[in-house]
């Protein structure tokens, strides 16, 4: 594998009355088709690493290499549409647009990028929800649908444009244990069947066992020792 994300000396910091440093100097690699895990104690600044990984955040210092390219300096439409390209995101609450069907939820990003003819989009997003399980439910609006379904067109419209990262913030933390263990097989599958890369920042030992690698953070810094006190052995 090559490395396709590289962080050198990432630093966070809020600029408040009293600064509140929330990553502290994390370098890592992480690899075309790795399906990564970042694990720590709440408040450990997980989510806040994940931002910077996927371009939503900007370091206060350090930098990060995407697919080779330095994104140091660039200015935030730049950064738009990195993230509109090459990355996709999964959140605890599914963010799906209330008044659109699971279909044009999952077509939206085509339709930003607008690389697609608007045939191709619809083909598309219908594929996707049929890889998903969802081929029967396209056509109903996110309150028509339960937790489980909602968080499989959101990893649906994530993949929408094809992106080489998907990266998920608590991806199941908003689920029951049936539909937490069919997320956990889709982003697995993802990973091992089509080479997609996935981070994703989770509290669930159970669920970070089906990563490649496991990253522990503590206060804001890596701690390859750290260990979920739920872990099984």
């Amino acid at each position: 594998m090559s490395t396709l994300l590289k962080a050198q000396s990432l630093v966070r910091t809020l600029p408040l009355t009293v600064p509140v440093t929330l990553v502290r100097d994390i370098s890592l690699e992480i690899q075309h088709g790795e399906f990564v895990a970042i694990m720590g104690p709440s408040g450990s600044g997980k989510s806040s690493l994940l931002y910077l990984l996927g371009l939503l955040d900007i370091p206060t210092t350090g930098q990060l290499w995407l697919d080779g390219q330095d994104t140091s300096g660039f200015n935030e439409d730049t950064l738009a549409d990195l993230r509109l390209a090459k990355l996709g995101f999964v959140f605890q609450f599914h963010f799906l647009l209330a008044e659109f069907t699971a279909l044009e939820n999952v077509m939206l990003p085509m339709r930003k990028l607008a690389r697609l003819s608007a045939t191709d989009m619809q083909k598309r997003a219908e594929k996707l929800l049929d890889d998903l399980g969802m081929a029967d439910q396209e056509h109903k609006k996110p309150d028509q649908l339960s937790g489980g379904q909602r968080q499989r067109v959101a990893i649906a419209r994530a993949m929408a444009n094809d992106p080489l990262i998907i990266l998920a913030d608590e991806p199941t933390g908003n689920l029951d244990s049936v539909s937490s263990a069919n997320v956990k097989e889709i982003l697995r599958d993802l990973a091992s069947q089509q080479g997609k890369t996935i981070i994703t920042v989770t509290h669930d030992p159970v669920f970070a066992k089906a990563a490649d690698r496991r990253i522990g953070l503590v206060d804001g810094r890596l701690d390859p020792n750290w260990v979920h006190p739920n872990a099984q052995s």
